[in-house]
């Protein structure tokens, strides 16, 4: 992808620079794969994004830019949009503990996000590789939908570590398992039917824990060496924040929320993939697997209101150019709406909705006009004399942000179409 020559419209530049892709086959040859080498560059934490959950084309060309970001460039973790607690079973896994038919039911009461395939091939290709490739989870415990993923190991530390506050922790849990569900769709709403003295005593009781924990450090580090403090720490952190945004949804949904107040999560998930930047050591370089809502370096706003800042508006921050974000999104096709259902298995009905043609001014929209198939574009060389696109698709919506300062790279498949989470 070379620097533009001319200013022009972004359209017509999208058409001169956008670099085909030949195949979504993650089994296949990854030479057309090749201009990620130069987009990336030496950062240590390349994004990989998607418009909607749920999109078979979007989980095949992750898996194959995992591939060639370990195989070709040396990339040795993926961080993935799932839970901090919960991802630790999984990286054993992969690293090959317990026999090859466990993951199934590892993974049984998980959202099927993606995640399967990709640790599949990790485990398949850590029986002989060199050097293993890490699998690290970064969000609130079940997606938000119960503290008790993470409250649970917290609690068998405490054992050792400070048996005198069980009886709290154990109170936490008691009230965190009487509204969890399998996601924050089901829990919210759960939530929300607490008495105002049970929100108050959860939230009391997590930061007491965690205030606790600060506090005493070299008490439970002397206890129960550093690794098992810091584990545990951070999972308790992961209580607080999803019990924060339980707080922070029912205030936006009430029309009484404090601006950007659903930040808690994202600032959350960055601080994870921080975490796990210095626990895995100067070598160690992320993939990391989430919505583009997530990843966009930019504000999210909605009809004009600041709703959150996003996981990477904190990371670049944090990293600069060590972090690339790049989003995926499609022309036409297929998406999947989420239908809040709290009688649902995973608290929301997927709708299988036909998108309509792009809207103008939308990302989708110049690579639908410039005639561009599955193809990759590096924003980062795009003209800024004349204005870039102003808004991309989040399911059958869009979403307002300058999308050249949003994200590094764009990848566009021709159509999208929904999985079937139930498979």
């Amino acid at each position: 992808m070379s620097a533009p020559s001319h200013p022009g419209s972004f359209t017509d530049w999208l058409g001169d620079h956008a670099a085909p892709l030949t195949h979504l086959d993650p089994e296949a040859p990854l030479d057309d794969l090749e201009p990620l080498r130069e987009l990336v560059g030496a950062a240590r934490v390349v994004a990989i994004g998607e418009n909607s959950h749920f999109i078979t084309e979007f989980s095949l060309m992750r898996r194959r830019i995992l591939r060639f970001l370990t195989e070709r460039c040396g990339f040795t973790v993926l961080a993935f949009e799932y839970g901090f607690s919960e991802g630790f079973p999984l990286d054993a896994w992969a690293q090959g503990e317990g026999p090859d038919d466990e993951l199934r039911a590892r993974l049984a009461e998980a959202i099927p996000v993606g995640v399967g395939e990709p640790l599949r091939w990790m485990r398949r290709h850590n029986a002989s590789a060199g050097v293993p490739v890490r699998f690290a989870g970064i969000d609130v415990p079940a997606a938000g939908g119960s503290l008790l993923p993470a409250l649970a190991p917290v609690a068998d530390y405490l054992r050792e570590a400070d048996p005198e506050v069980l009886p709290m922790i154990q109170e936490a849990m008691r009230i965190a398992g009487s509204f969890a569900g399998a996601s924050a769709a089901s829990a919210a709403p759960a939530w929300t039917r607490l008495t105002a003295a049970e929100q108050d005593a959860l939230s009391a009781a997590l930061m007491r824990l965690l205030m606790r924990f600060r506090a005493v450090e070299p008490l439970y580090v002397s206890r129960t060496g550093r690794d098992g403090y810091d584990i545990a720490l951070r999972r308790l952190e992961a209580a607080c924040a999803a019990d924060y945004g339980f707080r922070a949804m029912a205030g936006l949904f009430a029309g009484t929320g404090l601006t950007a107040d659903t930040s808690a999560r994202d600032v959350y998930m960055a601080g994870s993939v921080l975490w796990h930047l210095e626990r895995l050591g100067p070598a160690a370089r992320i993939v990391l697997a989430a919505h583009n809502a997530h990843i966009q370096k930019t504000p999210v706003s909605f009809d004009g209101h600041l709703t959150g800042l996003p996981m990477g508006q904190h990371l670049h921050h944090a990293l600069g150019d060590d972090y690339v974000a790049l989003a995926l999104t499609s022309s036409a096709g297929h998406t999947a709406d989420m239908r809040p259902d709290e009688d649902a298995r995973f608290g929301f009905t997927i709708d299988d909705t036909e998108l309509q043609p792009p809207e103008p001014g939308s990302v989708e929209a110049a690579f639908a006009e410039a005639g561009l198939g599955l193809s990759i574009a590096d924003l980062r060389r795009a003209p800024r004399e004349t204005p870039g696109p102003d808004r991309y698709r989040i399911q059958s919506a869009y979403l307002h942000t300058p999308v050249l300062d949003a994200f590094d790279a764009v990848l566009t498949t021709p159509v999208s179409t929904v999985a079937d989470i139930e498979d």
